[in-house]
């Protein structure tokens, strides 16, 4: 796409996102969706005061071929430090986990709504902190004072962290990889959050599971936002046809009354076949669906910006990254 057509379209994005956009800025948002706003080979997400570039292009241009675009980006948020470009496509793991084209250190660490997270924002592919949950955090954040969390597949532990910082008695952050969950330590660190409120936990998903069965361990609040794909010796995680599996698998760890909150993010999962999953679910009595969280608009693109469509329609859900917070009633309670 020419360079004149993707300016006019990040005008139109930034003009939506500008009350979004205070100076300093402490907070991450989606600046500019290229999916949804018609540049699918770019994404740009913004850390604190540090540009992130996505390049989906097949073809990937050269790092030195993006001055053009960081210059009148920077123009329009001067306080802009640093920008790093993620090559998706890139055969070359640096690439694909981000190269500083601009400034000399990314963010550490970002601020939204008074909470603290530590940020290594070329540790993944990713930015590790996904900007599409914020809701999701703004929630926990609000219902989870005095409860005990499992945060399932935490990555990084934003989810977890949330619920620390509005008050949970105890939050227990689990994952395969220890590196990411060293990031959700880092986060408690930033925000007073002592040990005996947080705890990491490493290992393979239905290992922790069998684990917190085998002793009894119940939860007010259970989360499971797993990959829409991954599979170790203990088992398959697989989003596009067995959602139900993983929502089954958490149910006996929740106090009755309590939360279970579901994240299905596959992108040929279609909202309505979701939903459906979800209705049979609760068919018995024991599971209801009590609420659907949206994904912020700035992620999924506005009214004034929006063109073109998902794989799957996410209907009711307004995006692909579908979440639904389900209410748990226990037998012989």
């Amino acid at each position: 796409m020419p360079m004149s057509s993707r300016i006019a379209l990040l005008e139109r994005a930034l003009k939506c996102r500008r009350p979004l956009l205070d100076e300093p800025h402490l907070g991450a948002l989606r600046l500019f969706n290229g999916f949804t706003e018609g540049c699918p080979d770019l994404v740009i997400d913004l850390y604190a005061n540090t540009l992130i570039l996505f390049d989906y292009s097949v073809s990937p241009q050269a790092p030195q071929s993006w001055p053009g675009l960081v210059e009148w980006l920077c123009q329009r948020l001067p306080w802009i430090e640093a920008v790093v470009l993620k090559i998706r496509n890139s055969k070359k793991d640096a690439d694909r986990r981000g190269i500083l084209i601009y400034g000399t250190r990314p963010a550490q660490k970002m601020c939204e709504n008074g909470v603290w997270y530590a940020l290594d924002l070329t540790l993944n592919q990713d930015a590790g902190l996904y900007l599409d949950t914020r809701l999701l955090r703004d929630w926990l954040r609000e219902n989870a004072a005095g409860k005990e969390v499992l945060n399932t597949f935490a990555y990084t532990g934003s989810l977890g962290i949330a619920a620390a910082a509005g008050g949970a008695r105890r939050v227990v952050q689990c994952d395969l990889n220890r590196r990411f969950l060293e990031l959700a330590s880092r986060s408690a660190a930033l925000n007073g959050i002592t040990n005996d409120r947080h705890r990491i936990q490493t290992g393979d998903f239905f290992s922790h599971v069998a684990g917190f069965k085998g002793s009894s361990a119940v939860f007010d609040i259970v989360i499971a936002d797993p990959p829409f794909f991954s599979s170790t010796a203990k088992g398959q995680v697989d989003l596009v046809g067995q959602s139900r599996r993983i929502i089954n698998k958490l149910r006996p760890l929740v106090r009755d009354g309590g939360w279970l909150v579901s994240i299905n993010n596959a992108l040929f999962v279609s909202g309505q076949d979701y939903l459906q999953d979800l209705e049979e679910l609760c068919r018995d009595g024991y599971l209801s669906l009590e609420r659907i969280i949206p994904v912020p608009e700035d992620f999924t693109g506005f009214p004034a910006t929006y063109q073109g469509s998902w794989p799957a329609d996410p209907a009711p859900f307004n995006h692909p990254t579908k979440i639904a917070l389900l209410r748990v009633r226990r037998k012989n309670v």
